[in-house]
């Protein structure tokens, strides 16, 4: 590739993100001023201007800069996410977060799965491959609700975390149910649960160390050396987190997440930040992941292809109504309701039914099932899409209101 053709690329990129920029400023406002949590509004902005509508950008699901954006953005949001948790209200909660990210992702896709062979007409493998990409919920769609709509700690908390850990079970399973669509091996019950354990003591192992580091060299009264430089310290300890995870096989996204959690309850450990240095570093993290969840719905919606999603509309609308009112109540009354620890109310497990939006990772899972040319995979890349539209424009939007009907809010501290 000549120089000029490099210099028309950059500055067709640079373009299309200043117009993201521009737009997503816009859409930030008005998703403000109306209270609707601004990932929905930035994913009907990218539906707007992807090249199925106005056509103003058009940035591959397969480039680079796509993927660098999806990686690093759903990273940091994760990372957002779990430096608002605290350890207090994680001990109350821990076996539901550990129950429903493992054992909660199987029930959603095997009633999924059901659903889809049923109403679809596809064989099993289909469906359970279909089943399998819907089961994770969100991360990078639920965190920024809870920053926005305050609900009680310990309900957002378990909500968050358990978005954060089901992704590797999701990708355990799908890929699983996969080897055998595939027929390049059998699904093993054994070496998959070995594989989950082992990414999960991984990931949170990476995520725990690279965390107490970081917390060390911002906020240790004689080895904070690097206090001044706290924002930049973030980004690399993110990027860090997620490849020294990635490197040794285990969720990126789970050490990012454990690493936020880590850097979050760094008093606990008795490093401790003056408050102007304190307010500084959290008000450049709040800004650095609205830009990235800005970028990453805008992009996301600009992905949808109307012309894939109407082959399968109908029977998709009917297996996503289904994955979010049978799918889900069942899998949160079956994995909360026995945690005598945590004692959930009828409320709170209510708000957890409704509260399961689907975007980045069910996505991301189709797209490399449609690279892959598995079985069924325009099928489930159109049902997927749906269930990202239906999730996030139904349900993030009335989260607000139910928590209010369900005496659920609480003022933000």
């Amino acid at each position: 590739m000549d120089q000029s053709a490099s210099v028309e690329i950059a500055k067709h990129t640079l373009m299309s993100g200043g117009l993201v920029l521009a737009v997503g400023t816009i859409a930030g406002l008005f998703a403000q001023k109306t209270k609707i949590p601004d990932v929905a509004v930035f994913l009907l902005a990218g539906m707007l201007i992807g090249p199925q509508a106005l056509g103003l950008i058009d940035i591959k699901a397969d480039s680079a800069l796509y993927q660098i954006l999806l990686l690093f953005g759903a990273s940091y949001i994760l990372f957002d996410g779990g430096a608002s948790l605290r350890f207090n209200v994680m001990k109350q909660v821990w076996i539901t977060i550990l129950v429903i990210a493992t054992v909660g992702v199987v029930i959603t896709a095997a009633i999924t799965s059901t659903a889809a062979h049923f109403l679809l007409g596809v064989p099993w493998i289909v469906a359970s491959l279909l089943g399998a990409t819907l089961a994770s919920t969100d991360p990078a769609t639920l965190v920024p609700i809870f920053r926005q709509v305050h609900v009680r700690d310990r309900v957002a908390q378990m909500i968050m975390s358990e978005s954060a850990f089901n992704d590797a079970t999701g990708a355990i399973v799908t890929f699983g149910v996969l080897t055998v669509a595939m027929g390049t091996g059998e699904f093993s019950l054994t070496s998959s649960l070995f594989e989950l354990v082992t990414e999960a003591t991984i990931g949170i192992a990476a995520g725990a160390a690279l965390g107490y580091l970081a917390a060390l060299l911002i906020a240790h009264e004689r080895w904070g050396f690097f206090l001044e430089y706290a924002p930049v310290v973030t980004i690399m300890a993110v990027i860090g987190a997620y490849f020294a995870a990635d490197g040794l096989r285990a969720s990126g996204f789970m050490a990012v997440f454990v690493f936020g959690i880590m850097l979050g309850n760094k008093d606990s450990f008795g490093f401790k930040m003056g408050r102007a240095e304190a307010q500084r570093l959290d008000q450049y993290v709040e800004t650095t992941a609205l830009i990235m969840r800005l970028f990453i719905f805008i992009l996301l919606g600009s992905q949808v292809d109307f012309g894939l999603m109407n082959r399968y509309l109908a029977g998709g609308i009917l297996v996503v109504i289904i994955f979010m009112l049978v799918a889900r109540p069942i899998t949160v009354f079956a994995c909360a309701l026995p945690d005598r620890r945590a004692r959930w109310s009828l409320n709170e497990m209510l708000f957890m039914c409704w509260t399961r939006e689907t975007g980045v990772i069910p996505a991301a899972l189709a797209g490399i099932l449609l690279g892959m040319k598995a079985p069924g995979a325009q099928m489930i890349a159109s049902v997927t899409f749906i269930a990202i539209l239906m999730t996030i424009l139904i349900q993030a939007p009335t989260t607000r209101w139910l928590a209010g009907k369900l005496a659920l809010l609480e003022e933000k501290k």
